[in-house]
């Protein structure tokens, strides 16, 4: 059996070989790419060049190997239909990513191709990091620490008339898949009210929890949560007018999930409490976005998913689901 691992920065296909060799010992050929550069923000970009459906360079070399390969294990480095059609073995086409918009699908399925991605690789990850940006953003961690490095011992914030306990707080989760999910088993353990808007219509086949509308849950939410892997605009802003005055938005999905410029208002002019994004329509951040100019939101770089368990495990996680 022949394999071509592509790694990049964040998953190097040393990790993706040995899952391999684990798994098929002398039995595997393989042959080892890499995608992109090894820098960070420019892996980011391309990224978003790629989830945007824009061609990017593939690693050289890879269509003399491709031909008779069975398995193909990628991350971030697209597998298009040239390729497919190059593979004329292939059986296998498996993402180390939790979606798969750098892989032609259809095209694959309709070779008879099975596509396998692996969206837990780094669900926990994102989900804990969002619990973790919800308390960060209503108990003022940040903004405490940033004024003591300034020397002031501050005791007034954005939020001081108003600061609730988790445990007093109906949590609005739009988005269920499976960080969606993650998130919800953990602020429930953390005795939180939790009430979901499921756009996918996933709640048919779910009676655990408390599903509702967009309208109802962004007006009945003291926290509201993206996790929706949407291309989509869901918080409009006629969408965001419904929140109430003591509201939070947290996101840790897509940046195009919220209309930031209607964002940015409804903060400078506090008809909510906050916000905690950890995406943005251009990353990195330029220095004149508007959003460095507010108190009452905290803002991260991209740093939800990021952890050596996210990636160092999914090669193997990706290969127990063949």
């Amino acid at each position: 059996m022949k394999c071509i691992v592509i790694g990049d920065i964040f998953i190097d296909e040393e990790i993706m070989e040995r899952a391999l060799i684990e798994r098929y010992g002398d039995n595997c050929c393989i042959k080892k790419f890499h995608f992109g550069t090894n820098d960070r923000q420019q892996m980011r970009t391309i990224v978003k060049k790629i989830e945007e459906f824009e061609k990017v360079p593939l690693p050289d070399g890879i269509f003399s190997e491709i031909h008779d390969v069975d398995i193909i294990m990628t991350h971030l480095c697209p597998v298009t239909e040239s390729m497919i059609d190059n593979a004329k073995k292939l059986k296998y086409i498996l993402s180390n990513r939790g979606g798969v918009e750098n892989i032609a699908v259809d095209y694959a399925k309709s070779k008879n191709i099975k596509v396998i991605n692996n969206p837990e690789h780094n669900a926990n990850a994102v989900a804990e990091y969002t619990i973790g940006l919800i308390l960060n953003e209503i108990r003022n961690i940040s903004r405490s620490d940033f004024s003591l490095r300034k020397n002031i011992w501050r005791e007034n914030y954005p939020n001081s008339q108003n600061i609730k306990e988790l445990r007093d707080l109906t949590i609005g989760i739009i988005g269920f898949g499976t960080i969606g999910n993650l998130v919800v088993e953990k602020l429930v353990a953390l005795n939180c009210n939790v009430l979901i808007y499921d756009y996918n219509n996933i709640s048919k086949f779910n009676d655990k929890y408390s599903f509702c509308n967009l309208e109802e849950l962004l007006k009945s939410s003291d926290v509201v949560t993206l996790h929706a892997r949407s291309n989509e605009v869901i918080l409009n802003k006629k969408a965001l007018s419904y929140l109430n005055n003591d509201a939070y938005i947290i996101n840790t999905a897509r940046s195009n999930l919220i209309d930031n410029s209607a964002l940015y208002d409804i903060l400078k002019h506090k008809k909510i409490k906050g916000a905690a994004l950890d995406v943005f329509d251009v990353e990195p951040l330029e220095l004149d976005n508007k959003f460095l100019e507010l108190d009452n939101i905290t803002l991260t770089n991209h740093r939800a998913g990021d952890t050596l368990d996210s990636y160092i495990k999914s090669p193997s996680e990706l290969l127990m689901k063949l």
